[in-house]
């Protein structure tokens, strides 16, 4: 699956900067995959990676199941609202309102494709699963010109002459032998042979989308719940006493000629319901007779719809004893007593069901196939005559022809039937597959009616909720339908660990947009309030306001009612106190006041004072403050008020302490706190922001700041007064927590690095774990906010922790994001240039990707600094090659800066001497020390001269062999060891002048008094033998290369004095 941010109504690609923050959520994903598995398993498919630089989740499958149902899902549209759902964070719904922002999700058509096939070849069959209620086609009803004369065979057929013009009800398909039409000259419906008609373009000119019978059959269907009353009928005992008379009433019931909705529940009723309405009987056989007599009765009086119905009556008892012969000649009868066309169609459709079944049963194959012809036409039309099947087999015939066909309109009936069918017999589960592939076709077939697909889409994540797939379910609720609301709310807590997801925002925002404020008030009161609050408590004070000013400012605001209005004046002027516009507040709470009654007090007139102060505190008046906080505080008194009373004293107490009136703060603090203790059975103050808008809500969240001060007062006494790190993690924890209610992303994320930091000191293999988990929360945050220099310690901290925990594995992961940052990218290096294991690692960071960063940006400091640890990290890993790339680089860089040059050429030195280049090496020592400073500052410069000259003198001595030169370089380092007094170095050189002028220069005069020095030297030194013999097969290159060499040590210290 490849993810990409889009934005936009027209889902255009976002920008980099959007796209990048994508792959560090797949980073974040990349470490605790616990989420991404369950998604994929709940979309019928197995995780198998992430590649977060990409975008790309790979999964694969296991059966051909599979693939059909995450293909379907996928073109559903579910996949990327499900990503969503799993990468964003909650403050995404808010912004994507006005951005239009999501995830689109594409996969690789042909290696599904290519799976599908081979899953086929193994399994050796072809499965097709309809994964796929209430949806309904606007079919036209068009007109069709019979072409021959034909007589029908029954009152469920048509008779008509050639020419006449039939008009459509529901489908004509040309795979299906039959359809329903409706005989335009004398309008008498009944089915009609497909073959024998042709169509035109022409259209009815009364043009309703079904037929106006659909509309009769469904308002029949909705009658039916009103009158479910079935009258009861005597069966005489005494067969020689039976009279006509005593089946009046059974004859008047049935003989209706149309439909009536009683009669629905005897078409759809079981044997046992039709024995509970007869009286005086002792078995079944009774009734039976009792029928029969009725039948010859109706029959005899040419009540033929009566006897028709009859004889299904007894159909349904034979039936239900397993008399399927019997029962298939009831039901035949039933269907051709009728003189005239048939108009009870569900009495029609009742008993085609029931006689395809028999015929099934019976397995006699053409006339199953014939009445299921019959039944499907019926179905396709009048779809509510479902009434009375119980099989699915009919349908899926039916289905299976229309796949055949490949006519989308009747393979979306025949799916529209089955999950109706499947919903009736409350198997909801078998429905789910029918229903998801009823919208896919909907989104083919331009005839979709899009007013009822919402409701499909509602009742399949109803379904998904049913079978435990909340995160399909919420990815089927559509914005447009407020019911959906529910179904988020529902599985809230187990997907996103809160009451009121952002989710429902886009629904609120939609309801609000389709209620008009005049007409409906109340529901634009309440969607403005939702919204507001939403936006409130995620941070976002500006939108709160824009949306509470606009249902404020609209005229309709009269008839909602005094006492909301001010409940909703109040919280719009708490939202203007945390948007910094407390001059706006203060204009707010006047007007509320000047609503309320003059010559009396209300308890209301206490809350508006204490958010005046508020107000006031914030526009540092503290005059005007002192005097609405001692107005609170008297009028809650005087209603003892004892809640707003407690919390006007801390607001007071606490802007004492501000403007550092300690005695004061301390008497207005300890009231309040005596009043809270006496409160009993406090209300969390979110749960009263969700429940109820009164003036309560704003002050509590006071009551919140004051908590959340003090215990930054006691976490820094825990920190830097007394220092205890136990208590200090116990009461950053809970400043945290209070944080969390707040919603204060930013300050959330300093605290738990904090806190991680906290663990991390503590170094127990716990507390380590403790902080990498507050690590990775704190890294979810600063990539929420941009904060991407907090992002990159985060993610470098993380990478240290897995080091600690040597996890190894995912140290990589975690120092290898990609930043825009180069500082991250070089720490991330150094974590592993200052280790003692996978040194190499460090090249990477700083080559492959510092580097370049630094280069395009023109970062001259970052590209010198990264050079140089290249440059000495190649030198220790013994790459000398590479490095001088990278040392001539820094040389070029550092031409203006005299240290940075000095250091460059000493490094450039020392990898030539190690590649045996000698006289480059000469050349680029002495370079380094041209740049030295006279006179000398410190000794660490005179130490420099000492190694530098001792190094040169060794290559010109053991590598070059030339002596008098090498003697000339041993001078000039024993001057300076001589400056810096360092009398080990002096012996050192002395020996070596000694062994140069006895052996080489032949000159014992000067021998003797360097041998003569160099025993004073030893003698001090408590040495007791010098050797002047000369080690012609020493090299200093061996040396460097065993790491143990005067030339390594010389660079490194060099290196570490020079920077």
């Amino acid at each position: 699956m490849q993810l990409a941010m889009v934005e936009g109504p027209d889902r255009l690609p976002a920008d980099e900067g959007t796209q990048e923050v994508l792959c560090r959520k797949l980073c974040v994903l990349e470490a605790d995959l616990s989420g991404v598995v369950t998604l994929i398993s709940e979309l019928s498919a197995h995780f198998v990676s992430i590649n977060s630089e990409e975008r790309t989740i790979f999964i694969t499958f296991k059966t051909l199941e599979e693939i059909w149902k995450f293909s379907t899902y996928h073109k559903m549209g579910f996949l990327g609202q499900c990503m969503e759902n799993l990468l964003m964070n909650q403050e995404f719904w808010l912004i994507s309102l006005d951005q239009h922002s999501g995830i689109e999700i594409s996969i690789k058509e042909e290696t599904l494709n290519l799976m599908y096939k081979g899953f086929l070849m193994q399994e050796g069959k072809y499965i097709v699963f309809m994964h796929t209620i209430y949806f309904i086609f606007n079919v036209r009803n068009r007109l069709a010109h019979t072409t021959e004369e034909y007589d029908a065979d029954g009152p469920d057929e048509l008779s008509f002459q050639a020419g006449e013009r039939i008009v459509i009800l529901g489908l004509l398909v040309a795979c299906f032998d039959w359809f329903m039409g409706k005989l335009e000259r004398t309008g008498d419906i009944g089915l009609v042979k497909t073959k024998l008609v042709k169509t035109t373009s022409s259209f009815c000119e009364n043009d309703v989308p079904s037929g106006s019978s659909k509309q009769q059959m469904k308002k029949e269907a909705d009658d039916t719940e009103s009158s479910q009353e079935i009258p009861q009928f005597s069966v005489c005992l005494e067969q020689d006493n039976t009279s006509p008379d005593e089946h009046h009433a059974m004859l008047s019931f049935l003989s209706s000629r149309d439909h009536q909705p009683e009669f629905l529940l005897l078409y759809s009723a079981y044997p046992e319901f039709l024995i509970s309405h007869f009286e005086g009987h002792s078995d079944e056989e009774e009734i039976v007779a009792y029928l029969g007599v009725a039948r010859e009765l109706a029959r005899k009086k040419h009540v033929s719809w009566a006897q028709s119905r009859i004889c299904f009556l007894l159909g349904q008892l034979c039936a239900g004893r397993s008399k399927f012969s019997q029962a298939r000649v009831y039901y035949e009868e039933a269907l051709n007593v009728p003189r005239d066309c048939f108009t009870d169609m569900f009495l029609l459709s009742a008993i085609y069901s029931n006689l395809a079944l028999i015929y099934l049963t019976q397995k006699n194959h053409e006339k199953c196939v014939s009445f299921s012809e019959r039944l499907s036409a019926l179905l396709m039309a009048v779809p509510d005559c479902l009434f009375g099947c119980e099989d699915p087999e009919v349908f899926k015939y039916v289905l299976k022809k229309a796949v055949l066909a490949k006519n989308q309109p009747a393979e979306a009936r025949a799916c529209f039937l089955l999950a109706k069918l499947h919903l009736k017999l409350k198997d909801g589960m078998s429905a789910i597959p029918f229903i998801e592939r009823l919208l896919i076709l909907a989104d083919e077939v331009p005839d979709a009616c899009d007013e009822t697909l919402s409701q499909v889409f509602l009742v399949l994540a109803r379904l998904y909720s049913d079978q435990r797939q909340p995160r399909l379910a919420e990815s089927s609720t559509v914005s447009h339908c407020l019911c959906s609301i529910s179904l988020l709310l529902e599985n809230a807590s187990e997907l996103y660990g809160v009451a009121v997801p952002t989710q429902v925002a886009p629904y609120l925002t939609r309801a609000a947009a389709l209620v008009s404020p005049s007409m409906e008030p109340v529901l634009g009161h309440i969607h403005a309030l939702c919204l507001s609050w939403l936006f409130h408590i995620h941070g976002m004070p500006d939108r709160a306001v824009r949306y509470m000013s606009t249902v404020l400012d609209h005229s309709g605001m009269s008839s909602v009612g005094q006492s909301d209005t001010t409940a909703a004046l109040l919280w719009l002027a708490w939202l203007y106190i945390c948007n910094q516009q407390p001059g706006t507040a203060l204009e707010v709470l006047d007007a509320v006041l000047s609503s309320l009654p003059e010559h009396c007090t209300t308890q209301l007139e206490g809350v508006v004072y204490n958010m005046r102060a508020i107000s006031y505190r914030h526009s540092a008046d503290i005059r005007q403050a002192t005097e609405s906080y001692r107005a609170a505080i008297e009028i809650c008194e005087e209603f003892e008020d004892r809640r707003n009373w407690a919390i006007a004293l801390a607001n007071f107490g606490l802007m004492c302490l501000q403007i550092k009136a300690k005695r004061l703060a301390e008497e207005y603090l300890t009231q309040s706190v005596e009043l809270f203790s006496e409160l009993e059975d406090e209300e969390h103050e979110l749960s009263l922001l969700i429940t109820r808008l009164t003036s309560q809500k704003y002050i509590l969240l006071c009551m919140t700041s004051g908590q959340l001060q003090a215990t930054r007062h006691l976490c820094q006494l825990y920190e830097e007064v007394c220092p205890d790190e136990a208590q200090c993690i116990i009461y950053n924890e809970h400043q945290l927590n209070l944080l969390q209610r707040i919603g204060d992303k930013s300050l959330e994320g300093e605290i738990l690095e904090k806190i991680s930091q906290l663990y991390l000191n503590l170094a127990t293999k716990k507390a380590n774990r403790a902080a990498l988990d507050y690590t990775k929360r704190s890294l979810g945050i600063f990539i929420d906010l941009g904060r991407k220099r907090k992002e990159a310690h985060a993610w470098l901290k993380a990478g240290k922790i897995y080091h600690i925990l040597q996890q190894t594995e995912l140290v990589d992961l975690y120092v290898q994001v990609k930043a825009a940052f180069i500082f991250m990218l070089e720490a991330a290096g150094d974590v592993f240039f200052n280790s003692s294991q996978d040194r190499e690692k460090a090249i990477c960071f700083y080559r492959d990707r510092a580097l370049p960063i630094a280069v395009k940006t023109s970062s001259v400091r970052a590209q010198l600094r990264l050079c140089n640890k290249l440059s000495e990290l190649l030198l220790q890993l013994g790459q000398c090659s590479e490095a001088i790339e990278y040392a001539r680089t820094a040389l070029d860089i550092s031409s203006t800066d005299d240290l940075n040059e000095r250091v460059a050429f000493h490094r450039l030195a020392t990898l030539y001497h190690c590649l045996g280049q000698f006289e480059m090496a000469e050349h680029h020592f002495l370079k380094a020390l041209s740049l030295c400073p006279s006179p000398l500052q410190y000794d660490e410069e005179a130490l420099y001269y000492v190694r530098v000259y001792k190094t040169l003198g060794d290559i010109v001595f053991y590598d070059v062999k030339d002596p008098f030169d090498a003697a000339g370089y041993y001078h000039l380092a024993l001057a300076a060891a001589m400056d810096l007094g360092n009398k080990r170095s002096q012996l050192g050189l002395c020996t070596q002048l000694a062994t140069i002028y006895h052996n080489c220069l032949m000159d014992r005069e000067l021998s003797l008094f360097f041998y003569q020095r160099a025993r004073a030297f030893a003698n001090d030194l408590h040495i007791r033998r010098i050797n002047l013999a000369p080690d012609y097969s020493f090299r200093t290159t061996f040396s460097e290369n065993k790491s143990t060499g005067t030339v390594g040590s010389s660079a490194l210290a060099a290196f570490r004095c020079m920077c």
